[in-house]
């Protein structure tokens, strides 16, 4: 939507005006049936609940509550600049339909959802239809006035003039003349007002600071999971691996200081036993340190670690990078196991023979693309290991957007804000 801000009128460029009354008509003529469906599916769920039979449809009515509230969020951004942060608290996956319907029920965004959805039917419908009757609703009396007046019924209305003849008709031009002169000033800032009716019962009443409090909070929560996580991991490592066959070397040379003198030949097969096992042992922890810290991640930088892990991949691989400077080493730890973690599902689950990976840094945030020509069907969620890289992104505030269409290809991006240094 285009308003003209700098001169202070609130005009609209003709092109603007059309826009916004096309979008206002288009929203009036979904929102209305979609809002009416989504809020009778929503009472009539809630009020099974009792009798059991809404347990199991409530999650899913309030999932397509959510799809149809977030369709409104995206359009809110992209047609009116206006933005309605989405605050839903997650769900655990792992839930039972008592524990989703009543998570769901728990949460105050879902019944500003609900709340909303009349809202929509109603004053946000008259909003959404308003910039396209400014608009249309005066060519009708132009039309009149050029001869339309003829064929009309005697004393036919056109707002507040009574056309029964030429001189009404004209009388009902020039009514049309000044509505579309209010149009000129009008139409595009109904449509705002529209999104910002949107945003105030939608939006969560704490505002964006609320919502950014709540987003540190989970993604604290979810950075001190990830640790402990990863520490049990390094933990159960070391004693099933590394642990285990140092202990074997142990025994073994136990065994060969018995034997040594009484069989030589068995304790010589012993030591070449137990000289496999160290260095079986070495390459485990070399493994272990590289998945804690990359040597070369921490010396040579995230571009070169990246290089090197790419040289590893049974598949054909290809790295651009573009970085002035280096990243704080959270920052580059939490890329680099993202740039991982993506290639191990490529390499996995894709069924890809290329893959491309572009790092370079552009406006204050590092931005990492990695593409295969794989099958697709990625997603986020559903227990995959996009959700855990998603998790550790937050903590960072960074983000992470997949485009994996059935038949490929992926496109997997990752975007931190941070500075070279």
């Amino acid at each position: 939507m285009t308003i003209d801000s700098k001169s202070g009128s609130g005009r609209g460029t003709g092109r603007g005006i059309a826009l916004a009354a096309v979008r206002g008509l288009a929203l009036s003529l979904v929102s209305l049936p979609g809002a009416v469906l989504c809020f009778v599916l929503s009472v009539v769920s809630i009020a099974l609940i009792p009798i059991g039979v809404g347990i199991v449809t409530t999650p899913y009515v309030l999932q397509g509550v959510r799809a149809f509230a977030n369709g409104r969020r995206v359009l809110a951004a992209e047609w009116g600049g206006v933005r309605i942060p989405p605050t839903y608290r997650p769900v655990p996956e792992d839930a039972n339909p008592w524990g989703r319907t009543f998570g769901m029920l728990g949460d105050p965004a879902t019944w500003r959802d609900l709340r909303w959805l009349p809202v929509d039917m109603t004053a946000g419908f008259v909003t959404a239809l308003l910039p396209a009757v400014l608009l249309l609703y005066p060519l009708e009396g132009l039309a009149i006035a050029v001869g339309l007046w003829r064929v009309l019924p005697e004393g036919y209305w056109y707002g507040f003039v009574r056309v029964t003849g030429q001189g009404s008709a004209l009388g009902a031009g020039a009514l049309a003349l000044a509505l579309l002169f209010l149009a000129h000033f009008f139409v595009p800032r109904l449509l705002h007002g529209h999104f910002l009716l949107t945003r105030a019962v939608l939006g969560s009443p704490g505002g964006e600071l609320a919502e950014r409090v709540r987003v540190l909070t989970e993604t604290r929560r979810d950075a001190v999971d990830t640790s402990a996580a990863e520490l049990r991991r390094i933990e159960r490592d070391l004693h099933d691996g590394a642990q285990a066959r140092l202990v074997a070397v142990g025994m073994d040379l136990g065994t060969i200081e018995a034997l040594l003198d009484t069989d030589p030949a068995k304790a010589k097969e012993l030591i070449a036993q137990a000289r496999r096992s160290s260095v079986e042992a070495l390459a485990e922890l070399r493994e272990l340190v590289r998945g804690i810290h990359p040597p070369v991640l921490a010396e040579r930088g995230l571009g070169d670690a990246v290089r090197a892990l790419a040289l590893r991949l049974p598949v054909a691989t290809e790295v651009s990078v573009d970085l002035p400077g280096r990243a704080q080493a959270p920052v580059e730890s939490a890329a680099y196991f993202a740039v991982s973690e993506v290639l191990t599902n490529a390499v996995k689950h894709s069924g890809a023979d290329r893959v491309w990976i572009d790092l370079h840094h552009t406006d204050g945030h590092l931005r990492i693309g990695v593409t295969d020509n794989g099958r697709g069907g990625a997603v986020i969620g559903a227990g995959s290991g996009l959700t855990g890289v998603e998790r550790r992104l937050g903590t960072f505030d960074g983000v992470l957007a997949v485009s994996s269409p059935a038949g490929g290809p992926t496109m997997v991006t990752v975007e931190i804000p941070c500075a070279l240094s």
